[in-house]
Order: structure tokens, then C-alpha cells, then sequence
């Protein structure tokens, strides 16, 4: 059985936690770009993830704020299912992936701590995983939060 080290992450989940879910902060602000919300659709958005496991990684809400999938409503359900189709042919067109992991975390012991449900993209290269995460307990993203949003908004144009 392979395991997924992710010991970056430690930091995040350590840290004090600001009580308004971010999702929610980021869906009602008008501030996108500090925000990394990199696409508002009718019922859900794209934001990129601020602690990634890897460049590019996006996660799609809706703007309601629910826990539980089996609340979600069939047009919120199916905007998340087009904006995936979306945000993979957006990371193709810019990052060219390999590959991508796509799930949602459900209840907080699988780690869905903000409680406000989201699908994970994460894009995939051969060889993305090295020595250093073991060795060092460092990962290493290789793109700025800020260049990965810019190159992404270049292309929206060429994917909407």
C-alpha cells in the first residue's frame, strides 16, 4: 500500500482557525484577486487553495453554506460537476498536468473542517513528489499563490 505524506500541512492545521468559514468570507467579498476566487458561476465558485499540495490546486464551493452533500440542490450539484469540467480543461490549457486528484472531504474527521463542502482539484505530474517532504519535512510548491492565479486568469478566456 502507498501512503501520502503531507507533513507541510501541519502548519495549517495547527494554526488558529478565524471563526467565519473562508469559503464564505471569499464568496461574499468582492476582493477576488486577494481572495484567489478565480471564478463565480451561478450557484458555486472556483477559488484556489491557499495551502496546496500541489501548484494549481482549485477547490469548488457552492455559495451556500453546507456541510452535508445530500443537501446540496441538483442545480448546485451539477454547476460543481461543469465547473470541474471547467477548472480541468483551465489547468490543462495552463499547468499541463498529467493527471489529477479530484474528491470532496466529508465530515470533519476526513477533514472537511470548515463544515461549507468542497470538491478538491489537485493537478499531477510524473515525478511531483521528491525527497523533500521526507528528508527535509519541507514541500515544495514551485509557483507563488499570486503567479499561478495570474497565469490561470490569463486563460479563462480561452476555456469559457
Amino acid at each position: 500500500m502507498k501512503q501520502l505524506w503531507a507533513p507541510w500541512r501541519m502548519s495549517y492545521i495547527l494554526s488558529k482557525k478565524p471563526k467565519e468559514c473562508f469559503f464564505c468570507k471569499a464568496s461574499k467579498e468582492r476582493r477576488d484577486m486577494e481572495n484567489y476566487v478565480l471564478y463565480r458561476g451561478k450557484k458555486c465558485f472556483i477559488i484556489l487553495n491557499a495551502f496546496p499540495y500541489n501548484n494549481g490546486h482549485l477547490m469548488i464551493a457552492p455559495y451556500n453554506h453546507i456541510e452535508d452533500i445530500e443537501k446540496l440542490s441538483n442545480e448546485e450539484l451539477i454547476e460543481m460537476m461543469n465547473l470541474l469540467k471547467f477548472s480541468i480543461k483551465l489547468l490543462n490549457k495552463t499547468l499541463k498536468p498529467h493527471g489529477f486528484n479530484i474528491g470532496f472531504n466529508l465530515g470533519k474527521i476526513a477533514g472537511a473542517g470548515e463544515r461549507h463542502i468542497h470538491m478538491h482539484i489537485v493537478p499531477r505530474w510524473m515525478g511531483d513528489t521528491n525527497f523533500m517532504p521526507i528528508i527535509a519535512n519541507t514541500k515544495v510548491i514551485s509557483d507563488s499563490l499570486k503567479h499561478t492565479y495570474q497565469e490561470l486568469t490569463k486563460n479563462l478566456k480561452y476555456v469559457t
